[in-house]
């Protein structure tokens, strides 16, 4: 398991780079092709990324 970031500017730039892989799944996406295991994945990941930030959000960070 990998370090805890603690570093608010570290967090900021995970969570970015964690939404553009999400932004670059979603732009993937042919509606026409789309199944439910699809959407289910997308949900999982938009899921993931409010975990992630819940987390963020009650470690405290090394400024203080």
């Amino acid at each position: 398991m990998g370090k805890s970031i603690t570093n608010k500017e570290q967090q900021v730039k995970y969570m970015k780079q964690r939404l553009n892989m999400f932004l670059e799944v979603l732009d993937a996406i042919e509606p026409e092709n789309t199944e439910l295991e699809d959407i289910d994945r997308l949900i999982a990941m938009v899921d993931e990324l409010d975990d992630k930030m819940q987390q963020f959000k009650a470690r405290p960070s090394e400024e203080e």
